[in-house]
This record gives C-alpha cells, structure tokens and sequence, in this order.
C-alpha cells in the first residue's frame, strides 16, 4: 500500500489535486474539469499498472462475513468502515483492468451526455438557464441598478447606516430581477462603494455589504443555483427514495412514503423564497447595527433630489396603506361570506374516484414496521381504520363517465351556488383600486375628481356584475356589459399613472416589479413551470430594456406600452374564452375570440421583435447575446466535463467508497453535518458550478436517502454554495469587487468587511438547521 493508504483513498487525492491545480492553471473551467478527468485517469491507471494502488476489498467468502450475513444484516450494509474487524484480501483498483474501465467510461459519457444534456427529462428545466442568463443581463445592460440605487438612496439615506441598507434592498431587488452575482457586484461597486467613502462610511462595512448583497442572486428565485440543483435534485430523490424503499422491504417509494418521490425546481422556487428574504433582512440588520455602535462609520446621508410631492403622514397612511389594506381586506371578507368567488360553470366528464386511506396498508410485514418507524404508530391505526372503512363501504369508488343528465345535473348547482361576483372581476378591481389609492397618495394636492370617476368606474362594474351577470352569460356578453364600467375605470387609472410616474420611487421600482411579479408569480402560484417563466422574463427584460432606451433618447414608447397591453388582453381572452376553433360546435364567439386574441398575439410579436431592433441600434442587444452564449456554453460544457470526472472517480471505486463512508453512520443528522461541512471548506477553492456537478452527485444519493425534506435538504445546499462566493481567499464575489474598487480599498479591507457577512450566512444555516419550516412553509402553503 503506497503511503499506507488504501488505493481507492489514493486515487480520490489524485482526483482532487488534479482538479484544483487544472482549475488553477488558467485553462477555462470547463476544459480544465474534463482535462483533470482524463489526467487523472490516466494518473491512476498507470500507478495501478505498476502494482502501487492496493484497494483492501472485504472477503466475502470468509466465515465470519457470513457469519454477519446469516445474523441478519444486509449485505449492503456492511462496509470497511462498520466492520473494519472483517477479513479483507487485496485487489487493484481496476478489477478488471484500466482498460475495461477506459472502454466503460468512453460507452457511459456518451450515454450521459444524451441523458442529461441532449434528450434527457430536465433539458426542458435547464432551457431556464438561457433565458434567466438572458433576463439578467439585458436587464444589467439596462442600467437599472444606477436608479435603483439613486432611488433607494434618497429613502433609506437619511437613516443610520442608511446607504448599506440600501445596498442589501437593492441587492434583494437585483437578485429576484437578474440572479447575475458577477453583474451585480460589479454594478453595485462602480456606483455605491465611491460614494459611500465619499461620505465617510467603513471601507469594510462597504465592501462587505455590497459582495453580500450581490450574492442574494444565488438563493432568491430565480436562481441558476437552483435550477441547476433541482434537475439534479429530483433525479437523486427519486432514485435514492426508491432504493430506501426496497431495502425497507416496500415495493416502491410511494408505498413507503405516502406521497410520491417528487421535487420540482418549481417547489424549490418556493422553498428559496423565505430563506432568501430572511438572508437579506439579517444583512440589513447587520448594517443598521453596526451604525448604532459605530455612528461615525456609517452616517446618515441626505442626499439630492426628491421622490415626489410631500405629503404628511397621515395622508401617507390613510393613501399609501390604509385604503389599499381596507380594499384587500374587504375582498377577503367578501370571500369567506360568499359574496366573492368563482363564477364557473365547468363540470368535468368524469366523476371524482373515491378517497383512498392516507398510506396503504396492503404491505408485508417488514414494510409495515418500517412505515410504522417514519411516519408513527398514530399514523399507520388512523390508515387501517380509513381503508377499513373504505372495505365496509364496498371499496373505492371509482370514477365513471357522466351521463348528459348527470352533468346538467351538477352545472345546475354551480350555477345556483355560485358568488355574486366573480373572482376575476374582483382581482381586477382590487388591483386598480390600489392604483387609484396610490394615486392619490403621491399628489394629494392634485384634483382628485379624475380618480373619483376611476372609482366610480370600479363600482359600477361591480354593480353590474352583481345585477345582470350570471354564471350562464357568456363570455361576450360579460365583455360588452363590463365595457363602459371599465373603460371609466380605465380612464381614472390612465390619469393615476401619470401621477405615479412623478414618484421616482413608483416610476424606478414599477416595471421590473411588474416583471418580477409576473415571472415569480407563475413560478410560486404553481400556473407553469420556470421554463415558459423563464421566457416570459427574457422577453419582459427586452420590452423593458427597449422602454428605457426609448425614454432616453427621447422617443415614444407607445409600441412598447401597447404590446405590453396586447399580452394582458391575450391573457384575459384565453382565461375567460374557449379558443378552441377546431371543435364541433364552435361559434362566432368563439372565432371573436379567437382573432382577437390573435391580433393582440401578433401585435404583441411585433412589440418584441421593435424591442430587439431598439436594443440592436443601441448597442445592448448583440453583447447581451454573445454575453448570454458564453455563460450558458460554459453551464452546459462544465456539465459535460463533469460527467467525465464523475465517471473517472466511479470507475476506480472512488463514489462506492465515499457514499460507504457517509453511510456508515447512524446518525442521519451527523452525515449531513459532514456534507455540509465539506462543501463549506470546498466552497474556498471552487466554484458552485464544479461544486454541483462534481460533489453534489456523489453524496446526493446518501443525503437524499434518509427522511430529511429534499426542499430542506436542497436549500441548504443553495445556501451553503451562496457562502462560497463570499468566503476569502477564493470567493468569486471578492474577486469581483477587487476588479472594480479604487485603490483606497484595498484586499484587506474586503477579507476583513466580508467575515461577518459569512458569519451572518453561518448563522442563517444554522437557523434553517433548527427551524426547516422556514424552507417549507411556502411549498405547504402553496399547493402545485
């Protein structure tokens, strides 16, 4: 045994020595990670060549591991590290020779390359990439971080430590928008970091807060963090819960489990959510803090320029949050005694199949004391006793198709339990009703009659809905009934945005919330999954960018405003409508419909492609583009590449000795610690990329093995690899702020600025640790 190591040992050192000094020698990343596979490939077949790499394999033809085996252990179980007292014989690493497993490797990366990069089941998730990649960077190119920053500067200023709180809000901010950590610093740095030493702040409180903020963009959604680990997340669970299942002796995991082995890069959206928003307030909690014991190291700023009229406090409350809270709270009220909801009419072709008992019970014995042992004693009587009363009552009901009699049957009562006005409706009102109040808040001195006559348009919508439609008008007529009451409303609230585009604060933080809203909100709402979301967002950031630039070169940006309108109107249709002009039966409604809803497709189409083109004579399109291949071929090469090592370490026995490590442990708790621990000390060296595709594979089917909640399990993931942008010497958000900070600032100044920061994301795991709701309450909340 060279050194006294165990072969296997050796080759996993020669592995990772040959990754950090392939990464360190400058290649690319990606070329470096497939260059260190086949060099240490070859590294360790020769040295196994020479008869230098001894693997001590366990003897399984010897009395006493069969001994272990007839007392009942399983045979999986039993590794070096459980029962090191166990005979073992000597093999090569190989143990059918180099050549073989070079043979193996090249048949498998093939294979690999067409499962998880080419034709696989998550291609359609990492297509999210692009287009998130997309989004960011048109909206950096777009300079909306110089406003947002200007803008929050003017509310936060005047505050203790008010400039560093305003750097976290806007690092919040940029995250949900961008998720670009390199563009973030780096924006933040050239603008915030001069003027914050202008004005006599902390280098190290600068530095530090603008490399943490910038690094939000790794775990508030959407994050390219989290998009890339669900895709791998979800095979590793499923995968991992099905093997538990069989050596728990069920047949699959959703005997087992109840519910089946399923994570979304959807539900981790959900999941990232609150973590991500408590990160940020611990950040700002931080600054302001550290204002309070250090007042002369981070001062407050009253800076130039204002964010609109003045207005007393009492009309800020009464405006700003008093009436809008009134009209949510009043439509949530209206809800629960019935007077708002839904209006449909639909009735499925198909009856409901019957309840089934919440774990099934049909099992053998050994399933039956493993289910017993995960989800209580209480849990499996309270399932007996369903499924016995499901026997009694003759089994479980299934589902038929209903007869024409049936399901008039049921429309008749809908209709006769539906609210007197509609959800839509209703949501539409609440929102312009907000406008209008917000309106109101910005210039109370203006003439409040145009607002009145928006109101008035509101409640006289209402109105109508309550008198004169029912859940039996068609969609048409609903429109033509609703036309005059909304356009007054429309009116009002066309006066309400001129208002609010004199509040710098509204006309800064408007379009790219709207833009977040409409992105995040088909995420988190469940409507779709991040991939169309993520097209959404790439061409909002291209509309967004392109009314930017038209408002600076003085232009109108009326085409934009329009197509903007011509994507709402074809979400109305398509919600209120049946487009489906094929079908038996379709009348001039339903062609109405249809044309309208494809003129606003079209004219919406025209929006976007007049967008590129302002985008292209500017100058911001065709860097976005070439910026956006780079970093995506470099996301798809890395995972390539990594594939190849991933095979270079199986191949010698390298994953099977790590994961017998790991599982060696009784403990599930301790084995997460650890793994936690080591992507915390490789956070140092490499970057999340190589830390997902390399580390995560090979420990995934261990951690995701046990009962943790793979939400759980993959946020803190996410949020130890956000700490390793942050982490001196190596962390790349430092290295980014270096890059573009005067030379006043210098790299002690940031080591020393970022340790609390990643005290502060210690402290953040620490907490999720000891209080996982705060991952998973959003997904319970929030059914997919």
């Amino acid at each position: 045994m060279l050194f006294g190591l165990d072969g296997v040992e050796i080759g996993l050192i020669i592995v990772f020595l040959t990754l950090f000094s392939s990464i360190l020698s400058g290649f690319p990343v990606a070329f470096a990670i497939g260059g260190a596979g086949v060099i240490s490939f070859g590294i360790i077949a020769a040295l196994d060549s020479a008869g230098l790499l001894i693997h001590q394999a366990i003897d399984t033809g010897s009395e006493a591991y069969r001994a272990l085996v007839a007392s009942g252990v399983r045979e999986d179980a039993i590794s070096i590290f459980r029962y090191p007292d166990l005979p073992r014989y000597a093999m090569p690493v190989f143990d059918r020779g180099w050549e073989v497993a070079l043979d193996r490797n090249v048949s498998f990366i093939v294979n690999r390359i067409n499962e998880r990069v080419i034709a696989g089941q998550s291609i359609e998730t990492l297509l999210a990439v692009l287009m998130f990649v997309m989004m960011g960077i048109v909206l950096e190119r777009s300079k909306i971080a110089n406003d947002l920053l200007t803008t929050m500067a003017r509310v936060f200023g005047p505050l203790p430590g008010g400039l560093a709180v305003s750097i976290v809000v806007v690092g919040a901010f940029l995250a949900a928008s961008t998720g670009i950590v390199g563009a973030t610093v780096v924006t933040m740095g050239l603008l915030a970091l001069p003027t914050m030493l202008r004005n006599n702040y902390s280098p190290e409180l600068a530095t530090g807060v603008i490399a943490a903020s910038g690094t939000l963009g790794q775990i508030i959604p959407p994050s390219i963090v989290i998009v890339l680990l669900g895709t791998l997340a979800g095979d590793l669970y499923a995968t991992a819960q099905e093997d538990r299942a069989q050596l728990a002796g069920c047949t699959d995991a959703l005997t087992l489990l109840g519910e089946p082995a399923v994570v979304s890069v959807g539900t981790l959206f959900q999941a990232a959510l609150l973590p991500g928003i408590l990160l940020a307030v611990l950040y700002a909690l931080y600054a302001f803090g550290f204002a309070m014991f250090r007042p002369q190291s981070a001062p407050p700023v009253q800076l130039e320029g204002s964010t609109g009229e003045p207005v007393t406090r009492g009309e800020a409350f009464t405006w700003y949050l008093g009436v809008p809270a009134l009209i949510i709270a009043g439509t949530l009220v209206l809800g629960q005694i019935g007077i708002v909801g839904s209006q449909s009419t639909q009735v499925d072709s198909f009856s409901d199949s019957g309840q089934m008992a919440s774990l099934r019970t049909n099992v053998g014995e050994e399933c039956k004391a493993s289910m017993i042992d995960l989800h209580g004693q209480a849990a499996w009587d309270a399932a007996v006793a369903e499924q016995q009363a499901i026997d009694e009552a003759g089994g479980v009901e299934q589902s038929h198709r209903l007869s024409a009699e049936e399901i008039e049957t049921l429309r008749a009562e809908k209709i006769a339990n539906a609210a007197p006005i509609g959800t839509g409706i209703a949501v539409i009102a609440v929102l312009l009703g907000i406008v209008l109040a917000w309106a109101r808040a910005v210039s109370p001195s203006s003439e409040p009659k145009p607002l009145l006559i928006g109101a008035g348009g509101l409640a006289l919508g209402l109105l109508v809905d309550v008198l004169f439609i029912s859940p039996s008008t068609s969609p048409l007529a609903t429109v033509l009934m609703m036309l005059i009451p909304w356009a007054i409303a429309l009116w009002g609230c066309k006066h309400a945005a001129a208002r609010l585009a004199q509040n710098d604060l509204i006309r800064v933080v408007f379009p790219p919330l709207v833009l977040i809203v409409a992105v995040l909100g088909s995420i988190l709402g469940g409507i779709t999954n991040p991939t169309p979301a993520a097209a959404l967002g790439a061409a909002g950031a291209i509309m967004l960018a392109a009314y930017r630039k038209l408002g600076e070169e003085g232009r109108s940006p009326k085409i934009i405003l329009m197509s903007t309108f011509a994507v709402a109107i074809m979400i109305l249709i398509g919600v209120n409508f049946d487009l489906r002009v094929g079908t038996e039966g379709a009348g001039a409604e339903t062609w109405i419909a249809f044309m309208v809803a494809q003129a606003a497709y079209l004219y919406a189409l025209f929006g976007l492609l007049f967008a590129c083109w302002v985008l292209f004579k500017a100058g911001v399109l065709t860097p976005a583009v070439r910026e956006t291949a780079k970093v995506t071929s470099m996301v798809f090469t890395i995972l390539v590449a990594s594939q190849l090592l991933n095979l270079v370490v199986i191949s010698f026995g390298g994953e099977h000795y790590i994961q017998s490590f790991l599982r060696s442990f009784d403990d599930e708790h301790k084995v997460f610690l650890i793994v936690m621990l080591v992507l915390f000390i490789l956070g140092f060296v490499l970057d999340f990329l190589e830390i997902i595709y390399i580390v995560v594979p090979i420990v995934g089917p261990v951690i995701y093995g046990g009962s943790f909640d793979p939400k759980w399990v993959t946020i803190m993931i996410a949020v130890n690899l956000q700490t390793s942008f942050l982490t001196p010497p190596f962390g790349f958000a430092l290295f980014y702020l270096r890059g573009v900070a005067p030379s006043s600032v210098t790299t002690g100044h940031i080591y020393r600025g970022v340790l609390p920061f990643v005290l502060i994301q210690v402290a953040g795991l620490a907490l999720l640790w000891f209080a996982p709701g705060i991952v998973t309450i959003v997904p319970d909340l929030i059914p997919n």
